[in-house]
């Protein structure tokens, strides 16, 4: 590399090293690049428009004031010698592994020891593909979040660096040696079991994003069994469990005989309001055996203390505060508040005459428009409304005639676009 005359860089030079081929197999993440691209082109069209976002699944109150308080208080000790403290455990912290086992494993018999504290669910997907390697054959829900933003992402794109999926069929592009497990309206969304190949992992996320699926008690039996009959590890994802209040099972391990099958991952960012601050756990359960006998946890244990060096210790003081007797209140007040937006969205929709799913356990809706295209109608919303949704097609062609809308978001916006969609769509 030099500089020219004209002060421009010129890249003509580059090194002997080859890249990675496995990254080059990665699929370009067209979907939320597309939406930002048409926002920003709205917003350049319509600068006096008040856009109104119910597309990305970000939270958006404010964090309750002990967990934000518990963080600012142990930064400020480390400014002095009695408070500072360096290095933790890779495993986080004995106070807060005990806390989430007590918090939602209780009844399951999870042990602390079996709590993994990270920095994020989505960086334990990676980690789960280094743990498991190159050889292994996957399978994940259909329709299954798009490779780019949000927990689900990591399912696919890991897998792909990490060697597993095999080349992109050119007619439907998707990768050939990953197995998707269709999930729509028609089977209830869960899988036909009794059609599923038999893969060594299955990616399985309740509530599921984006269709805002919760799983019953009689489907994760199910899927407990196949995972018992075939051998298989099942990846739990377990992110917005917080929002089932109807007793469905918020916990993989609720189900008997799923800690020989199953890892579940979780985190506190749609829990606690974290997606900024960034903290979230894995479980792997003792009972857990590879094919040999060897505890699976044994290993993960060595992938966390090899290629992390432990959450932030003030992430983890909030995330303790959270699980406080105060600071669980004012976490479950923020969920219910993203419910609450869920339940007006939901009854919206349904004013409206369209088939909106999710909402009652999940964050998210998935909204059926009979005949139309996702695209289309994201367009028609956006420039008649000024609000910005996700077209179902992003997340595989079963989306086609669904548009995803997120309950994260201020009351206030909430109401206003329930309006504005009505006006729409009445």
């Amino acid at each position: 590399m030099k500089t020219e005359d004209n002060g421009k860089v010129n890249f003509s030079y580059h090194t002997k090293v080859v890249r990675n081929p496995k990254l080059e197999r990665l699929q370009y993440n067209y979907l939320f690049p597309e939406i930002s691209a048409r926002e920003l082109q709205h917003i350049r069209k319509y600068p006096n428009a008040r856009v109104i976002s119910l597309g990305i699944g970000d939270t958006t109150e404010p964090l309750p004031d002990v967990v934000a308080s518990s963080m600012a208080n142990y930064a400020h000790n480390l400014s002095t010698p009695a408070g500072y403290r360096g290095y933790g455990a890779e495993q986080g912290s004995k106070e807060l592994r005990k806390a989430i086992a007590e918090t939602f494993y209780k009844r399951m018999g999870i042990k602390d020891e079996e709590v993994f504290v990270s920095d994020g669910a989505q960086c334990d997907i990676s980690r789960l593909q280094l743990l498991f390697g190159s050889n292994m054959s996957i399978a994940v829900q259909d329709p299954i979040f798009p490779v780019i933003l949000a927990l689900s992402h990591a399912y696919i794109d890991s897998s792909v660096i990490i060697g597993q999926t095999g080349d992109v069929d050119t007619i439907s592009g998707r990768y050939q040696n990953i197995k998707y497990m269709k999930c729509g309206p028609q089977n209830g969304f869960f899988p036909n079991l009794s059609d599923t190949e038999r893969t060594d992992i299955i990616f399985f996320c309740s509530p599921n994003n984006p269709t805002g699926h919760a799983a019953t008690r009689e489907q994760l039996e199910q899927l407990v069994q196949f995972a018992q009959d075939n051998g298989s590890i099942i990846v739990y994802d377990s992110a917005y469990a917080v929002y089932i209040t109807d007793g469905r099972p918020r916990s993989i391990y609720e189900i008997p005989g799923a800690k020989k099958v199953a890892i579940e991952i979780s985190s506190f960012s749609k829990i606690a309001g974290f997606t900024g601050v960034r903290l979230g756990w894995t479980v792997v359960p003792e009972e857990l055996l590879y094919l040999n006998g060897f505890p699976v946890i044994n290993d993960f244990n060595r992938i966390v203390c090899t290629c992390f060096n432990g959450a932030s210790r003030i992430a983890q003081a909030g995330g303790l505060a959270s699980l406080s007797s105060q600071g669980f209140k004012g976490v479950l007040s923020l969920v219910d508040h993203y419910k609450q937006n869920a339940e007006i969205l939901l009854q919206t929709f349904e004013s409206l005459g369209l088939k909106a799913y999710g909402g009652i356990n999940a964050p998210y809706l998935w909204v059926h428009f009979p005949g139309s295209n996702s695209w289309d109608l994201f367009n028609e919303i956006l420039e008649k409304t000024h609000i910005i949704t996700v077209p179902g097609s992003g997340f595989g062609p079963a989306g086609k005639e669904f548009i995803r809308v997120t309950a994260f978001g201020h009351r206030e916006n909430i109401i206003e676009a329930s309006k504005r969609l009505t006006a729409l769509l009445s």
